[in-house]
């Protein structure tokens, strides 16, 4: 299940109101040569539901057979006033068929959609108990598992070897994506449209694992997904999927997703935008920054504070914290300037400090010389300033120019929002230029802690550890980033 950060404020509203007006839902049932099971669908619809929803759509994918007339048939027979069939006029795949009935739930200003399949393989008596922890504003989707129960699956008639591969594809999904669903692999999901639409849903891929990238982008974002039980039925529908391809295709679009995490590559349906995160590591930039201020107090500013966690960091330790950045941290910082970093900094020129702090700032001004005189000038006898910048000439950039690609990511080293790259060397050219000497140079590995899940901690730390030793080996190549200690240079006489 997805849960946001504990640490982190409290969260935002839920996607959709759990109070007040009922919420408007849409009832949609995808179909593709579903022409012996759509009416028994469509009547297994509880009544109550029929009442409660504002429309139920059925979207055929331009179907083989009559699916679209069965589906007219009955809304006719059935007298159903709130029931919409519409028919592709080219078939849309699995995946791009839901694409369309989401973006037409969103336009219509739904609250709430349910997805059924025209097959019969999910239970819509069950409507109204998915239902429930969307009107009560504990979730952002709902998921039904034929999997919370041990054994239920195989009674319900689903085949040993969809069993089995259902079973060890979640749990590799679980162990990558740091999740704990008991299935990945159910289509009987209500989302909230909310949260939907804050999703780039439809950059993802037309075919069946479009539910794999739809959880992940769930995930990344930080939404709540809850599961219930439901009941498993297997009949004669004729299964469109294959097994082997569709393994395969899930695989790497988790793969996809981490790779785009690290920001070796860039993945358009996971640009979720997800700020930057204080790194936990002991190894990382965060943590040296921390271990170099020392204990309190001294007064410290941290320039482009990001969400404020370093500084929030830095304050419990005793310190003074002033913080400049471009818009108001996620954690409390009460010294806090706004600013447009690229126009200098907006404190009192008189104002001095023991430390100034430039953790990965500068790649991202299109003057970083200016910003670094201007902390230099902020210096107190003996101040220091900490500098992290990422090394450009890192082992996996070299490798992606090697094979014809330098793709701008939404983090990592190839961050889109970098405007200046740097080496060790060129850093320290640009340090000398604004009179500052380096006293000391540290160097970090990949932050693996974004790339290995949680549940893999001590995998984690064992890989950090070698690549670290890498980094103080051969910086040039290894390096993740580079921390820098500055001092201003003696005044030449």
């Amino acid at each position: 299940m997805a849960t946001p950060d504990p640490a982190a404020p409290a969260a935002p509203a839920p996607a959709v109101p759990g109070h007040g007006a009922p919420l408007k839902v849409a009832i949609v049932v995808v179909a593709y040569n579903a022409v012996g099971t759509l009416a028994q669908v469509l009547g297994r619809i509880p009544p109550a539901m029929w009442e409660r929803v504002e429309e139920v759509i059925v979207f055929d994918d331009s179907s083989q057979d009559d699916t679209y007339l069965v589906a007219l048939g009955y809304r006719e027979h059935a007298r159903r006033v709130k029931m919409s069939v519409l028919r592709n006029e080219a078939n849309l795949g699995y995946g791009g068929n839901q694409k369309r009935a989401y973006r037409y739930a969103i336009d219509k200003g739904y609250d709430v959609v349910a997805l059924l399949h025209g097959d019969g393989q999910y239970a819509p008596e069950l409507l109204p108990e998915l239902l429930a922890p969307l009107e009560r504003g504990e979730a952002d989707a709902v998921f039904g598992s034929r999997m919370m129960e041990r054994g239920r699956a195989l009674r319900g008639g689903m085949p040993l070897y969809k069993y089995v591969g259902n079973r060890i594809l979640s749990e590799m999904e679980n162990l990558l994506l740091g999740m704990s669903l008991s299935e990945f692999h159910s289509g009987y999901r209500l989302y909230s449209l909310r949260a939907l639409a804050q999703l780039p849903f439809e950059r993802n891929t037309d075919d069946f694992h479009f539910d794999t990238q739809i959880i992940i982008q769930l995930h990344a974002a930080g939404m709540r997904i809850v599961e219930l039980p439901i009941p498993t039925y297997y009949g004669s529908e004729i299964c469109y999927v294959s097994g082997l391809r569709y393994a395969w295709n899930v695989t790497q679009s988790v793969l996809r997703f981490r790779g785009h995490e690290l920001g070796l590559r860039a993945e358009p349906a996971y640009e979720l935008a997800a700020p930057y995160r204080m790194k936990q590591s002991p190894l990382g930039s965060h943590a040296r920054i921390l271990q170099l201020c020392g204990p309190g107090p001294r007064r410290i500013l941290d320039v482009g504070c990001g969400t404020g966690e370093l500084a929030q960091a830095l304050a419990q330790r005793g310190h003074a914290v002033a913080a400049v950045g471009a818009s108001a941290p996620r954690r409390p910082v009460p010294d806090f300037v706004a600013a447009d970093l690229t126009q200098g900094l907006p404190l009192d020129p008189a104002r001095r400090f023991d430390i100034v702090i430039l953790a990965d700032v500068l790649e991202h001004l299109p003057d970083p010389l200016r910003l670094l005189r201007e902390a230099s000038a902020r210096l107190d006898e003996g101040g220091l300033v900490l500098v992290s910048l990422p090394n450009a000439v890192h082992w996996s950039v070299r490798a992606q120019v090697v094979l014809g690609r330098f793709d701008y990511t939404n983090r990592g080293l190839l961050d889109r929002g970098h405007l200046r790259f740097f080496t060790r060397a060129t850093a320290e050219r640009l340090f000398a230029d604004a009179g500052l000497a380096v006293a000391a140079h540290e160097t970090t590995p990949i932050p693996w802690e974004n790339v290995i899940p949680p549940s893999a901690g001590a995998l984690a730390r064992s890989v950090e550890r070698v690549d670290y030793f890498f980094t103080r080996l051969l910086s040039n190549l290894c390096a993740y980033q580079h921390l820098f200690v500055l001092r201003r240079c003696a005044a030449t006489p």
